[in-house]
């Protein structure tokens, strides 16, 4: 998805300057924010792809106009109706109107603490044979999903190397919409800053883990299975 939150190597939006404020919530309300979407992510409605997902599809101008936590909770409002925990209404007025849905889990107060130690781990058994090694010469794919991936838009058709295999993980692109985890290989790709940008770059390089069906071998003609 080409969507405002994939900026990476774009200009014209101003450095980044670090607050010195290192608070990790600026105002209760987005404790509170944090809080709903841990326990509604619970209730096994939708997983952590979605949740990406649902957040990086608000309007342009709404998500590049809005905080960190504004956008996550803009995000959870989709998640809610889209999944059919409520209605319109009633998330515009604040009151239930119908009875609850019911749910798989609930996250009790006692939970809370071991649920963020576990995170979500992404990593999977692997049943197939990784495509690349380390050393090995590859090209990110061209593409512009109209749904989710972690692909970065500055990297696509950049030629890169492997220098990390990181085992199989979800899926996100998949997972995120509703077509199951699909775990792929996972590796670690060292793109030249120069081959990303061009000469007028600062930086040496960028390192991005790119999920095996973003790669090809960088001569992808000498691959019988590109």
């Amino acid at each position: 998805m080409n969507g405002p939150h994939d900026m990476g190597g774009m200009q014209s939006f101003g450095p980044i300057r670090p607050q010195a404020d290192t608070a990790t919530f600026h105002a209760d309300w987005e404790r509170r924010v944090l809080a709903i979407t841990l326990g509604m992510g619970a209730t096994g409605k939708w997983n952590i792809d979605t949740s990406r997902s649902e957040r990086e599809s608000l309007p342009p101008a709404q998500y590049l106009a809005s905080t960190y936590y504004q956008i996550w909770f803009e995000g959870l409002k989709q998640l809610v109706l889209h999944a059919g925990l409520a209605s319109e209404e009633e998330i515009r007025t604040g009151k239930s109107t119908s009875a609850p849905a019911p749910v798989a889990r609930v996250l009790r107060a006692d939970q809370v603490t071991a649920a963020l130690l576990r995170g979500t781990p992404a990593e999977r058994p692997a049943t197939t044979q990784a495509r690349f090694k380390m050393g090995d010469a590859v090209r990110a794919r061209v593409m512009n999903p109209s749904t989710h991936t972690r692909l970065p838009r500055y990297c696509r058709g950049k030629r890169g190397e492997i220098v990390a295999v990181r085992g199989t993980h979800v899926f996100p692109d998949t997972n995120a919409i509703g077509l199951g985890e699909q775990p792929q290989w996972l590796y670690t790709v060292r793109f030249d800053a120069a081959e990303l940008w061009g000469a007028d770059t600062t930086a040496a390089s960028v390192c991005v883990d790119c999920w095996e069906p973003y790669l090809d071998h960088a001569n992808a003609g000498q691959d019988q299975r590109a």
